[in-house]
């Protein structure tokens, strides 16, 4: 099984990396595909870099950056796991991401945005959940949970 692991860096991330790997160890074969979204360059940051392509390297290399929590958990339990860095829509990247890679789960955390603000403003967890066309397991945060992978 091939599980979709979006991983922003925050502590919820971290628990739902920290889920799937619950799973292997509980005998469920698998590998991730570990995925970082970077969101587009501002009118501003366009205007100031004069070169898209700065962007996107910046980009990138923040991406990849963010990943190194996640990457360090699945190496420490020998997880097979591709890595994605893309920028765009959270959301809809996400799900390219899925159909692209061939996922059969997503493996996410969400933050503990109140019922209203989602509503108003929804969340990259909710939408996955809609547009997904296979399971979304959405992973709580702790209240103590922390970003650090000494566990």
């Amino acid at each position: 099984m091939k599980i979709l692991l979006p991983f922003d860096g925050s502590a919820t991330a971290l628990e739902a990396v920290k889920f799937a790997i619950r799973l292997g160890a509980d005998g469920l074969e698998a590998s991730a595909v570990l995925a970082n979204v970077q969101e587009p360059a501002s009118l501003y940051e366009l205007m100031v870099a004069h070169d898209p392509r700065v962007i996107e390297q910046v980009s990138a290399a923040a991406g990849a950056n963010t990943l190194l929590p996640a990457q360090a958990l699945l190496d420490a339990v020998g997880m097979a796991y591709e890595t994605e860095v893309a920028m765009g829509d959270p959301a809809h990247t996400l799900v390219d991401i899925l159909e692209n890679y061939g996922c059969d789960l997503v493996v996410m955390g969400a933050s503990g945005t109140s019922t209203l603000r989602s509503a108003l403003l929804g969340s990259v967890s909710n939408e996955v959940l809609h547009a997904a066309g296979v399971p979304v397991m959405i992973v709580k945060g702790s209240e103590n949970a922390s970003p650090d992978i000494a566990e």
